[in-house]
């Protein structure tokens, strides 16, 4: 959620029939993913996601993301369908991933802006992303969206949520020339309530897409991944929805139920949750590619 004064759908509109969902497994088995989609109670739909499993110089990733879209869906649309190629083809993304991410990030940033010259009305989007390489987790953000992992039955945020009040947020905005303000929440220039995006050409001087990227070891005490938009994290806690999933061992399953709590909750925005399961026991390998709900590479818009 960016901007304000988002349009709303009439109370009583069948909003919450089914979401869009899906999942999957890994290659090599070492992980299963699932997502589900909805507008939830807002008339268009600004969130898009991506799961992918590709195979780069022999190692088997997987590629998560959640995109959360202001000012119409072009700039989430936009990142979804750029950000993770472009990652996978620098030269860099095994031998450096974190450098790889940060110049995927920067370079994709770059290429909306110019797509961008004959548009009138600013577009931007949130990114939280997951990259699993090998025993590595990456996970990359740029806005309110949220990754958090389970370890240990304890929910740990492995993303920082991008606000315009933030000490150093606030302070690297006015440094830059801006200033941010109260206008129903704070928001940079008064207008943006996140301060890090993909887009947002006019303010694109303070708003950053800058990725804080964090790290972690994929390791038996590694139990599962949530990458939401924040329609769930406004009226879910990390602790909350962990908990409500641990005992559900599909993914895909997963996501319904947090999708689902977060609607009955009166989340007022779209709602978008992917999660992935880290499985001790090596899968079967004749299960490659083995898919249900859709493509993997599937994503909603609305």
């Amino acid at each position: 959620m960016g901007y304000p004064n988002s349009v709303f759908s009439p109370s009583g509109s069948q909003v919450d029939d089914a979401p869009v969902t899906g999942g999957g497994l890994s290659q090599n088995g070492k992980f299963s993913y699932g997502y589900a989609s909805s507008p939830g109670k807002r008339a268009s739909m600004e969130d898009f996601y991506e799961t992918r499993i590709d195979g780069v110089d022999g190692e088997i990733v997987g590629l998560f993301g959640v995109f959360d879209g202001h000012g119409g869906a072009r700039a989430a649309e936009y990142v979804k369908q750029n950000l993770f190629s472009n990652l996978i083809s620098h030269p860099k993304f095994i031998s450096d991933t974190k450098s790889a991410i940060a110049d995927a990030y920067s370079h994709t940033d770059s290429e909306f802006l110019k797509s961008e010259n004959n548009q009138n009305r600013d577009a931007g989007s949130t990114a939280s992303t997951a990259i699993l390489v090998g025993d590595r987790l990456l996970v990359a953000n740029v806005g309110d969206s949220r990754a958090v992992i389970c370890r240990g039955g304890n929910a740990i945020a492995v993303s920082r949520d991008h606000k315009p009040d933030q000490t150093d947020e606030r302070q690297r905005i006015e440094e830059a020339g801006g200033f941010v303000m109260w206008a129903g929440t704070w928001r940079v220039g008064g207008v943006l309530a996140v301060s890090r995006a993909f887009g947002d050409r006019l303010l694109k001087q303070y708003v950053v897409a800058d990725p804080e990227i964090q790290e972690e070891v994929i390791d038996n005490s590694l139990e599962f991944l949530i990458l939401a938009s924040d329609g769930l994290w406004d009226v879910v806690t990390n602790q909350e929805a962990v908990s409500m999933i641990k005992s559900i061992e599909d993914p895909e399953e997963a996501a319904k139920r947090l999708l689902q709590e977060a609607y009955h909750r009166g989340s007022a925005d779209n709602i978008t949750c992917v999660v992935v399961r880290f499985l001790a026991d090596q899968g079967e390998p004749s299960r490659i590619g083995q898919r249900k709900g859709g493509p993997a590479n599937s994503s909603s818009s609305g």
